[in-house]
């Protein structure tokens, strides 16, 4: 019979970090689209790393970073309690930042996108940037921000290295599907492996066709 342990603990993950990121990225997607700072082009390209930097890599130097026995490790477990290295909290922080393009690149695109006459009339009628964002963009870019916490959701599923180096595989803690899968193809448990599989290819595939019915308007077309 198969544990539901590890793909509980993925989906506890994936939504976490999805909401997380999609209060970081607003900000932060906002910022990038209509920033003329001279250190845009560094912001974007540290937002972007993830997309092409191996995951091992950066699984392996933030084990470096908060290993207990390092400084900023050390400085959070004695502080603040926190000991991200192999821990739940160490899987949320990894993937906060290794699905962070997955999120802020959508919203991104769709406020460059939106008309430039959207905002000056916004501030024409006295309405502040806050409410700018809030009120008028934002509601502009529902594909978008629809896209965004989708394909953040499914990345946060399907990662591997990263949580295999911060989090290690221990049960119902950091085992997540994805290392779940590795452990029983190690073992030769193929039919194991083959329903951590089955369950976490057809939840994407639903996901992500949704998305595709609902940003194509197909849902409304068919239930008129």
């Amino acid at each position: 019979m198969m544990d539901w342990g590890p793909i509980i603990l993925t989906f506890r993950l994936a939504i976490i970090t999805t909401l997380l990121l999609f209060v970081i990225s607003i900000p932060l997607a906002y910022w990038l689209a209509y920033s003329r700072s001279r250190i845009k082009p560094v912001i974007e390209t540290l937002v972007s790393m993830p997309l092409v930097l191996p995951p091992t890599v950066l699984g392996f130097y933030l084990l470096i970073a908060f290993s207990p026995s390092g400084g900023l490790g050390q400085w959070l477990n004695e502080w603040l309690g926190l000991q991200l290295v192999f821990s739940f909290e160490g899987l949320v922080f990894a993937s906060l930042i290794y699905s962070l393009p997955f999120m802020v690149h959508p919203i991104q695109s769709g406020l460059t996108n939106l008309p430039g006459s959207l905002m000056e009339a916004s501030y024409v009628l006295g309405k502040s940037k806050m409410n700018t964002l809030f009120k008028v963009l934002l509601p502009n870019i529902k594909p978008s921000l629809l896209t965004g916490i989708v394909l953040a959701f499914a990345h946060t599923i399907g990662e591997f290295g990263v949580v295999l180096m911060i989090g290690g595989s221990i049960p119902d803690e950091t085992r997540v599907a994805s290392i779940a899968i590795y452990d029983e193809v190690e073992a030769l448990n193929y039919s194991s492996a083959n329903a951590y599989s089955l369950v976490l290819f057809v939840v994407t595939f639903i996901i992500l066709l949704l998305v595709y019915l609902i940003n194509g308007g197909y849902l409304k077309r068919y239930w008129r």
